[in-house]
């Protein structure tokens, strides 16, 4: 149903949801109470009396000192509501039903006005998918389309299911890819930090010691007295060179594509990580591409909707050269082994889905053995880690401590 822009600037806006305690009489005259999201405290009374109940004494929830229910809307927000959207509509729910109800019961003032604002928009005749794109930031154009294929197909409530399914699917990637990075790096920056406390608090104490004795200290604790000496006058420094050095990688990753290109062509040569990349970038531009041709998108379009998914420049270049090959008559198994990137078991059961015309399941199969990889890789890898980092931090704090002692043993041994 087209919609002029002038229809759409007369669509009302969704007003601010507050929370209300309440406390009324239900149908059988028992006294009972509870929390609800309105927009003022006649529409709460509405919706009281709709569920049977004469309202009594009603009040604004205070918010917290701490803060409010206002969080931050997460792609895991939007991988959960997804899903319950899928499932009610499955159900046999209404569409507009189903985003209020979801909308109502969230316990996100800005998932409740965000919903809020999509159910409006969906009372006054706008299809789903126009309402997703006013708000781009929860919502990319791969989800767009794909709800916009749905809504010309009539089976919308499948095509949830199977957004649904892959936005779980490239959460727990990301997750998992997340769990391999945050654990070393956690560890490092604690051995950085108790590093650092023994060269500034506690070396100090024992140079004191070793100055009374009047003898000239071994190399190696010299060598940590002058790293301690030197953190003691400039520490503020190095703090300050981490904190600029982060400034301005972010800023530059954030403003600069030929950065992050670069960034990402580096990150890939990383042993152990980068393999754990390319499984993931795998991964992602099988399932994909998996969902947006089973949702019936047009080849070319399921490959741009790809290469923006894959995370990685790399990847998102050639699959944009594939795009571009598969457009002009190549079948997609030649254009994927062209570029030299993608695994030749991958491409053979490419291959294979073009002959037999199943290339959605073979592509769903690549990802679900690709995703597996990477879970395993990932335990793998922190299972490596794990004595590596251990390993490290004895030795760093075992040779501050041999360090530190060292000057003691020399002269217990003189006398």
């Amino acid at each position: 149903m087209a919609v002029s822009s002038t229809q759409k600037r007369r669509i009302p806006q969704a007003k601010a949801s507050d929370v209300f305690i309440w406390h009324g009489v239900n149908r059988k005259g028992k006294k009972i109470s509870g929390e609800l999201s309105a927009s003022n405290m006649l529409e709460l009374k509405a919706q009281l009396r709709k569920q049977g109940i004469t309202p009594g004494k009603v009040k604004k929830k205070p918010k917290s000192l701490f803060g409010s229910n206002d969080k931050k809307i997460i792609p895991a927000d939007i991988a959960i509501v997804t899903r319950q959207i899928a499932t009610m509509l499955g159900a046999g729910v209404p569409l507009v039903q189903t985003v209020e109800m979801i909308g109502k019961g969230h316990n996100n003032g800005n998932m409740q006005r965000l919903l809020g604002d999509i159910c409006n928009k969906l009372q006054s005749g706008i299809p789903l998918s126009e309402c997703l794109r006013d708000h781009p930031r929860y919502f990319d154009d791969l989800y767009c389309d794909l709800v916009n294929s749905g809504e010309q197909s009539g089976a919308l409530e499948t095509i949830y299911d199977r957004i649904a399914t892959y936005k779980e699917k490239a959460e727990a990637l990301k997750s998992k890819i997340k769990k391999a990075m945050t654990y070393p790096i956690s560890v490092l920056v604690i051995a950085l930090i108790v590093t650092s406390i023994l060269l500034i608090f506690v070396v100090p104490v024992f140079q004191e010691i070793f100055a009374s004795f009047g003898a000239e200290l071994p190399a190696f604790t010299q060598m940590v007295i002058g790293i301690s000496e030197f953190m003691q006058a400039y520490w503020y420094l190095g703090i300050a060179g981490m904190m600029a050095f982060g400034y301005f990688f972010k800023k530059a990753h954030l403003n600069s594509q030929k950065f992050r290109d670069s960034v990402d062509r580096k990150i890939l040569k990383i042993p152990v990580i980068g393999d754990l990349l390319e499984k993931a970038a795998v991964a992602r531009y099988a399932r994909t591409l998996s969902t947006t041709f089973a949702a019936g998108v047009p080849l070319p379009d399921a490959l741009e909707s790809a290469a923006g998914a894959s995370g990685n420049a790399v990847f998102r270049d050639a699959i944009l050269e594939i795009r571009a090959e598969v457009s002009s008559g190549m079948q997609m198994n030649l254009a994927m082994r062209n570029c030299n990137i993608f695994p030749d078991m991958v491409v053979q059961m490419v291959a294979i889905g073009e002959e037999s015309g199943a290339v959605d399941d073979m592509l769903a199969k690549v990802a679900t053995i690709y995703e597996q990889q990477v879970d395993d890789a990932v335990d793998s890898l922190t299972s490596l880690l794990e004595p590596m980092i251990m390993a490290v931090l004895g030795v760093v704090i075992g040779g501050l401590i041999i360090a530190m002692y060292l000057p003691i043993f020399q002269i217990g041994q003189i006398v």
